[in-house]
């Protein structure tokens, strides 16, 4: 029984030492919990959760591009052109500003129609990467610009608004009392994905195969490995989670825009990092990526509470990301 607890006791000092962001931001919030009103409230919490499914959407996408020493710098901007796109088509007949010409839409057959297009985005990002040999970086941003390009076209820069009603309500329910105990869907929407991508890094022959690339990508290939079909499927299925999520956004949201999903690749980087995934490659959990996104989310919540100017929250956020990543190199370092 003393050796478990003293077991149990070291993993915790192990975590604590290997994830100091998290400790503090998570002492943080505590501290401001005591300190502030409605702080600790379902209203508080519903809000946290609801966030955080979404933003835990992108990040579960880009993981697999970090897992295989890649990035996804259009992750963002293809949750804005999804937001956008599933906005038009969503839109009441009857609305002024209607910027489509096309029947009213089904939200569910506007769902597939978005993911469709994510797909080809993540598969040409992936197609790229691995045949023409051309590193993530310069690949995403490259389609970062496009996608924001064609964001601006089909949009003409306007903001869209007049969903359906059914869209709005669907997205945004809630299970229980709203007035008190009450659960997000959207809270169950990220489980569900999230317990789809534990199966997939954990007990499919893709997980392995990622993983072996992210270890050691010419290692992978000469045992055999298809690493340009495996990075295909990652960036491809990068591609559909960015989708889901813009379809979210823009009924979380009640409106969409070409702003939409700005920084949001940044967000998801830096949450995957502080959960553990590796920008070195061959390391990360779902676990940890959900932790990441939630400690985020939180801090973000913090600086609200305290009153801080919302500009200063992008310099407080930057600064997470470079700690974050320069402690990640750390640990790399540490054990080369």
């Amino acid at each position: 029984m003393e050796k478990t607890k003293s077991g149990i006791g070291q993993k915790s000092w192990q975590y604590v030492k290997s994830n100091p962001i998290v400790v503090m931001l998570v002492i943080a919030a505590i501290i401001v919990g005591f300190t502030k009103d409605n702080f600790f409230s379902w209203s508080n919490f519903g809000n946290l959760m609801s966030n955080t499914a979404v933003r835990f959407l992108i990040a579960l996408g880009v993981s697999g591009c970090l897992i295989t020493k890649g990035t996804d710098l259009s992750a963002g901007r293809q949750v804005g052109l999804a937001a956008c796109l599933a906005g038009i088509l969503v839109q009441r007949a009857n609305y002024a500003g209607r910027l489509t010409s096309l029947p009213e839409m089904n939200m569910f057959l506007v769902l597939g129609i978005v993911v469709v297009v994510g797909a080809i985005i993540g598969l040409l990002n992936g197609a790229i990467i691995s045949y023409l040999k051309v590193p993530p970086f310069i690949t995403t941003l490259g389609t970062q610009t496009i996608v924001y390009g064609i964001c601006l076209v089909i949009t003409d820069a306007q903001p869209i608004g007049g969903f359906q009603q059914g869209y709005i309500d669907l997205v945004t329910s809630k299970l229980g009392n709203t007035s008190g105990f009450h659960l997000p869907l959207l809270l169950f929407v990220a489980l569900v994905f999230g317990a789809y991508f534990w199966f997939l890094y954990n007990k499919t022959r893709h997980g392995k195969y990622m993983y072996a690339i992210g270890g050691n990508e010419i290692a992978a290939e000469v045992s055999g490995v298809n690493t340009g079909k495996t990075l295909m499927l990652i960036y491809t299925t990068a591609g559909i989670m960015y989708a889901i999520a813009g379809w979210i956004l823009a009924a979380k949201s009640g409106g969409a825009s070409t702003s939409m999903g700005m920084g949001y690749e940044l967000e998801a980087i830096a949450s995957c990092t502080i959960g553990g995934v590796s920008t070195t490659g061959g390391i990360g959990k779902v676990s940890g990526v959900l932790i990441g996104v939630l400690v985020f989310e939180l801090l973000k919540i913090v600086l609200q509470f305290l009153g801080v100017n919302p500009y200063y929250n992008y310099i407080v956020q930057g600064l997470v990301i470079v700690v974050a990543v320069a402690l990640d190199l750390r640990k790399y370092l540490a054990k080369k």
